[in-house]
């Protein structure tokens, strides 16, 4: 199975997943974590992604007539959203060196490609309601980011 079609496979399984499930940081899941989310560039990975997510929600609650660049902190989210990219890019390539053939490798290049590709669709909204879609859709995939690191695979059914 190619990358792209594994990539598309965990998204829809991670969109269906319940935002009631345990938090990275609950007991519950340090204890069930994927063998490289202790790892440096994971830890990094996931802090990111999840401080990113946190300001896309906020990016959500602000009724803008303007443009995104009018955001609070705008510039520097884009920095940032460019650094997850590159080092989710950066986690697969590692992975795919290791040999690894777990979805992981796949899912980190479709993050990583997807996540420019988000960022652009925020700032080319041409009105609030496609802007606050966009800004939802950023924050699914970046919540994605730190659940493919911080969950476990599931079996398969």
């Amino acid at each position: 199975m190619s990358c792209d079609a594994i990539s598309l496979s965990a998204f829809l399984w991670l969109a269906a997943v319940s935002p009631a499930a345990a938090s990275p940081s609950s007991p519950v899941a340090l204890a069930a974590q994927t063998p490289v989310a202790g790892e440096p560039l994971f830890v990094d990975i996931v802090d990111r992604a999840g401080r990113l997510k946190a300001q896309s929600e906020a990016f959500a609650k602000v009724n803008l007539d303007g443009q995104v660049s009018q955001l609070p902190g705008f510039s520097a989210y884009e920095t940032a959203i460019a650094e997850l990219s590159d080092l989710d890019m950066k986690g697969h390539v590692l992975l795919a060196a290791r040999g690894t053939d777990g979805d992981l490798k796949c899912i980190l290049k479709g993050i990583s490609q997807d996540l420019p590709v988000k960022l652009k669709a925020l700032e080319a909204a041409p009105d609030a309601k496609a802007r606050l879609q966009a800004v939802k859709e950023l924050t699914y995939l970046l919540r994605d980011n730190v659940e493919v690191i911080t969950s476990p695979p599931a079996p398969p059914a």
